[in-house]
């Protein structure tokens, strides 16, 4: 399956989730890019607060994780007021 998702340019960010205690979640995160996979564990509040164990990927595509990770910290709330599960089981994105 990670073979599928390895792209031909730029960077693919897939955020699985892990363990869901309630106001924090814990996800898997894979950063693929054409030549290599990187994984590591993003813990996540709906208090928007968001922690990226360094992936070993470059600096800016673990940046990149963790923005991706405070942006579903900082939606939780929302989802849980608009009837949603706070933590999404599966975010998956692609950037240049």
């Amino acid at each position: 399956m990670s073979r599928d998702l390895r792209p031909t340019e730029g960077a693919r960010f897939l955020l699985e989730l892990d363990r869901d205690d309630g106001a924090t979640a814990s996800y898997r995160v894979a950063i693929f890019t054409p030549e290599a996979s990187h994984t590591g564990v993003a813990t996540v509040g709906d208090d928007g607060a968001a922690t990226l164990v360094p992936t070993g990927a470059p600096a800016e595509l673990d940046d990149a994780a963790g923005k991706l990770a405070k942006l579903l910290a900082r939606d939780a709330a929302k989802r849980r007021a608009d009837g949603l599960p706070a933590w999404p089981a599966r975010i998956l994105r692609w950037r240049r």
